[in-house]
């Protein structure tokens, strides 16, 4: 029996259409917690950025990738990059700069806005983060970073932070993590506090931040706009977020 499903928000829960939650998914969710079935999101989003989500409740929120969990009674997990990357990471910028997104507990900055940074900020609905110097990520914890960078320049970056992991679900931007950390240790620490068994979990994902959630739950949902590597790692590929997708599969498994 599922007990609790597990929901990224960008191209799954929300259309990048309408910027949405679709009515489906709206009726969908209610219906599973008539049941008594656990929601809870999963997402890249730092917590001041889930701005999306209509009126829906939820049980819990994995943020930042995993890296930031809490529920209604307060942190379940955090994990922060280590200091010698960030001074890294600093150091980078100060000789070929790149826009990069500095992700604190209770902030977010960047260093530079450009063109990359524009294009993304519209595509997902943000408003552009206030612009400081980069050292200022020298003086607190960072959880993420969002570094505005081709493949070739993803590489580059990723071989100087020997601490960190990176994952892309947008052209132009990768997601940096501390090493390990993801989505799946998020379900981890989520369901430890909930008494809820991995094998009674479900959870639902398009991108390549979402591949190692699929895997490891107990049932993994790629979601049809998901990218071939997405679906590969899943249990079962649904339709996209704009074509009920998320209710489909649940009257699929029956729930």
């Amino acid at each position: 029996m599922i007990k609790a499903v597990f929901f990224d928000i960008d191209g799954t829960l929300v259309s990048f259409k309408t910027h949405r939650v679709p009515p489906s998914t709206v009726q969908a969710l209610e219906r599973l917690r008539a049941r008594g079935i656990k929601l809870f999101i999963a997402t890249g989003r730092h917590h001041a950025d889930l701005n999306n989500l209509g009126g829906l409740a939820f049980d819990g929120y994995i943020t930042l990738n995993g890296q930031y969990c809490y529920d209604d009674r307060g942190v379940i997990y955090k994990n922060c990059i280590r200091a010698e990357d960030i001074r890294t990471t600093v150091d980078l910028l100060a000789r070929d700069p790149f826009g990069c997104l500095f992700i604190e507990e209770h902030r977010m900055y960047i260093n530079r806005i450009d063109d990359k940074v524009k294009i993304s900020q519209k595509l997902i609905n943000f408003a552009d983060p206030p612009v400081v110097p980069a050292e200022t990520a020298l003086h607190n914890d960072i959880y993420q970073l969002m570094a505005f960078v081709g493949p070739e320049q993803e590489r580059t970056l990723m071989d100087s932070l020997p601490h960190c992991d990176s994952t892309r679900w947008n052209p132009y931007f990768i997601d940096v993590v501390p090493a390990g950390g993801s989505k799946r240790l998020g379900i981890d620490a989520m369901i430890r506090a909930h008494g809820i068994d991995l094998a009674e979990t479900m959870a639902f994902g398009d991108g390549q931040n979402d591949i190692e959630m699929l895997r490891h739950a107990g049932i993994g949902v790629a979601m049809g706009n998901a990218a071939d590597e997405v679906k590969r790692s899943a249990d079962y590929v649904t339709t996209g977020v704009d074509r009920a997708g998320i209710a489909k599969a649940l009257r699929h498994f029956g729930l």
